[in-house]
């Protein structure tokens, strides 16, 4: 896709591309269909960005394939573009991936699902791989990975009931 960071475009699907560092957590949010649809309508609205503490410019409706969204990161100087690569809308699992657009500190993709399993629980669940996008990045990779680090354990937390 055009204006993209990194050629590997829907590889958070299954395996991420040599030469970033790939993210696969989840987390336990709780139990039940009432759950797995709240957690659902949550995420599908940029809800694990705004309950981490980024400030999300996008539509206001559901997230759809092809979205552009910038996302405000507190400390980090300018809104940050990435575009939406893909959804899942799947009977027991939903949710979207992005990837980064040039102005993005790292280059990478980031999928954020909600997944039901046969047991009744449900779960947030994060893919990603990224690595920064230039020589000025790479120079505070310690610093990025930190914040990534960070992040992730704030999405994780952000559906939590």
């Amino acid at each position: 896709m055009a204006d993209l960071t990194y050629d590997a475009v829907g590889a958070t699907r299954g395996t991420p591309p040599a030469g970033f560092r790939a993210i696969d957590r989840a987390a336990l949010i709780g139990h039940g269909d009432d759950c797995f649809r709240a957690a659902v309508d949550q995420t599908m609205r940029w809800g694990l960005q705004r309950g981490s503490g980024m400030r999300v410019t996008a539509a206001d409706r559901a997230v759809r394939d092809g979205d552009e969204v910038g996302l405000r990161i507190p400390l980090w100087p300018r809104e940050v573009p990435c575009r939406v690569v893909y959804v899942v809308d799947e009977p027991d699992v939903a949710g979207f991936a992005y990837g980064t657009l040039r102005g993005h500190p790292e280059s990478g993709e980031e999928a954020f699902l909600v997944e039901r399993r046969p047991d009744g629980s449900v779960w947030t669940r994060i893919r990603a791989f990224s690595r920064p996008s230039g020589p000025l990045i790479w120079l505070g990779y310690p610093l990025a990975r930190l914040l990534q680090e960070v992040y992730t354990r704030r999405y994780l937390r952000a559906l939590r009931a």
